[in-house]
């Protein structure tokens, strides 16, 4: 069986190393110490690891299992607001000279915010300091860029939410991992797509439908819309959630 390290296990690695615990050895991480018990009983096989912003952690060592280990999947952020290079050495640290299959979660968020549609090569990862270092870094890597997460507990109803008729790009965390799933099959290396569900009805639409109020859908819809055409040629992806207005059934 092969195994899987997820560097993260907040709400969206939680919810993969759930998934992907069917059919591969898991290993996880946690900053915080109360989620070690529940991950052990899950047989998630927990790590406690922080990767500070402030200064590079001489005292950091290897992660213990890594020279077992097949996938590595990053969800902690690397956001264009932290000091990426302290936090980036201290992973290195952590994960050393990987070689193996890596997927580094980013966002969608990259795309800046006017009204068009956009694919993966309208914002390259040269132009984006934490994509650009970690490729740099692990020219293996898989970066996935995620639209809003979606799906459980998260309903956009539960949000403070302003422009209305803006569509939406979103994703449930399902069909995360089921591009995963599909990625590690085929031993994809140093890939970049848009996971987002291809269907953007206007947030009125999203809560609307979460409420179980009739809504129209025929009503403008503004604001930027992110493409998940290259994933679905690529992978022959057949998206279990395509539409938000449908996340909460």
């Amino acid at each position: 069986m092969k195994k899987v390290g997820i560097i993260g296990c907040g709400w969206l690695g939680y919810r993969i190393a759930e998934y992907l615990s069917v059919q591969y050895d898991v290993h996880t991480t946690t900053s915080t110490p109360d989620k070690i018990e529940p991950l052990t009983i899950k047989g998630f096989k927990p790590t406690i690891v922080h990767f500070s912003d402030d200064k590079i952690l001489i005292e950091l060592k290897q992660w213990e299992v890594l020279a077992t280990l097949d996938i590595i999947i990053i969800t902690v952020p690397f956001s264009e607001k932290v000091l990426l290079r302290n936090r980036l050495q201290n992973l290195s640290s952590f994960i050393g000279d990987f070689k193996g299959q890596l997927f580094y979660m980013s966002s969608t968020s990259v795309y800046p915010d006017v009204e068009q549609t956009f694919s993966e090569e309208d914002v390259s990862s040269e132009d984006l300091l934490s994509e650009r270092m970690i490729k740099e870094k692990y020219p293996q890597v898989n970066i996935l860029r995620l639209a809003g997460l979606m799906g459980d507990n998260r309903l956009l109803r539960i949000y403070k939410v302003t422009n209305l008729n803006f569509a939406v790009n979103h994703i449930h965390y399902t069909d995360i991992c089921r591009v995963l799933e599909k990625m590690i099959e085929r031993s994809f290396n140093s890939k970049l797509y848009n996971v987002v569900a291809p269907l953007h009805p206007s947030k009125s639409e999203v809560i609307n439908a979460q409420n179980n109020i009739n809504y129209s859908e025929n009503c403008a819809i503004n604001g930027k819309k992110i493409s998940s055409s290259k994933l679905i040629a690529a992978l022959d992806f057949d998206f279990k959630f395509p539409d938000p207005r449908k996340f909460h059934l």
